[in-house]
């Protein structure tokens, strides 16, 4: 391989999150990965800074056409620049579109297990959340139709989808994507699609990502797209993400729902996000091998090691999904805390009590070493 996944780097010390926030703790929980990030991206930060100027920034042409490229090159899709709109990160974008279209006391629905800010957005906007569970259906989770017409309301206003799925690693169908288009359209709910892992796709030929911009013409306008380099490139931390709505109404009630609340893109996070559409495909392909290689380890050690804790198997992301229920019914995170001394995602936190996520992004050696910690309490614990 040309790029090295496996060599440790000491991040501790360092201000971020995953190690600093609990450094007693061995940290396998936020969604960042271990790893930095492609060198093209860091030779385009190092000329940005040498510039020696950080006034307020806006997209320059370099990116615009990169992005134009990418969503031609990897979502078969011809978007109109004016149809995007640059934003500081997906989070305040699902912020937005709950604060857009919903008045006090409407609806915003989801289903579950999901990322915990889909959990909170509603509340910005002072509505309601309409929670269903993802079902299993041989072997695969997916959407329980029925479920979600008896819950949706004649008040429901925005359904948050979360392609490819945070935490449940699922990559959904054409299939899939369409009838929830459908579900939201015939309902006059703008559906917003987070589609901020879809270049995490761990089989691209079985699994291939669907993105809201194939849906049909009549289904897509009735969407906002949200993208991002940030997950898979690992500069997460730099704050840059775009969104796409090709209604003209959509699109204005959602840019206007900013305001005054969001800061300025930062200069630095344009350039980073450029150097990874135009360069970041060869380094993506190696990180994606590598990935795969941690996933077959990760689910050869749960079914060898660990056969009471069922992981769901991954299509995409780097983040395991387990049923911890056999080491603590209520939150086997407090229990992996208290006797592995890991920090590793609360499932609670996702609304699926028992269940926690294990960020699998690092060196295959660490990996196991948190493997390994989990398999000694859980012994500990039988």
């Amino acid at each position: 391989m040309r790029y090295d996944f496996d060599t440790p780097i000491d991040r501790r010390g360092t201000g971020c999150i995953k190690f600093d926030r609990r450094p007693e703790l061995d940290p396998y929980w936020v969604a960042d990965m271990d790893f930095p990030s492609c060198p093209e991206i860091l030779d385009a930060l190092h000329r940005r800074v040498d510039h020696g100027i950080f006034g307020y920034a806006q997209a320059h042409e370099a990116l615009e056409e990169a992005i134009d490229r990418y969503l031609r090159e990897r979502h078969h899709a011809t978007v109109g620049r004016d149809h995007r709109i640059h934003l500081g990160g997906l989070v305040p974008a699902l912020s937005l579109a709950a604060r857009a279209f919903c008045e006090p006391g409407e609806a915003v629905m989801t289903c579950t297990p999901v990322y915990p800010p889909f959990l909170g957005v509603h509340n910005d906007a002072g509505a309601r959340l309409i929670t269903v569970d993802h079902v299993l259906v041989d072997g695969r989770f997916t959407s329980d139709w029925q479920a979600m017409a008896d819950a949706v309301t004649d008040d429901t206003r925005v359904f948050l989808l979360c392609n490819p799925q945070n935490p449940l690693g699922r990559v959904f169908s054409a299939a899939e994507v369409e009838e929830i288009a459908r579900f939201c359209a015939g309902r006059g709910i703008v559906m917003v699609s987070d589609e901020i892992h879809c270049d995490l796709i761990l089989d691209e030929d079985t699994t291939p990502h669907f993105s809201a911009l194939s849906l049909p013409e009549d289904l897509r306008r009735n969407c906002i797209t949200l993208l991002s380099p940030s997950k898979t490139w690992n500069i997460a931390g730099l704050g840059y993400a775009f969104a796409v709505a090709e209604d003209d109404s959509i699109r204005r009630r959602f840019a206007t729902a900013r305001g005054h609340t969001l800061s300025e893109i930062n200069a630095l996070s344009y350039y980073a996000a450029e150097a990874a559409y135009r360069h970041g495909e060869p380094w993506r392909q190696e990180l994606l091998a590598y990935l795969r290689g941690n996933r077959a380890a990760l689910d050869t050690f749960f079914a060898e090691r660990l056969p009471e804790l069922k992981c769901v198997p991954a299509e995409a992301t780097y983040l395991a999904w387990i049923d911890g229920r056999a080491l603590d019914g209520k939150s086997p995170a407090g229990f992996l805390e208290e006797e592995a001394g890991l920090f590793v995602s609360d499932g609670n936190f996702f609304q699926w009590p028992g269940w926690f996520r294990f960020n699998f992004a690092c060196p295959r050696s660490r990996m196991i070493e948190g493997l390994e910690k989990i398999a000694r309490a859980a012994t500990r614990r039988t």
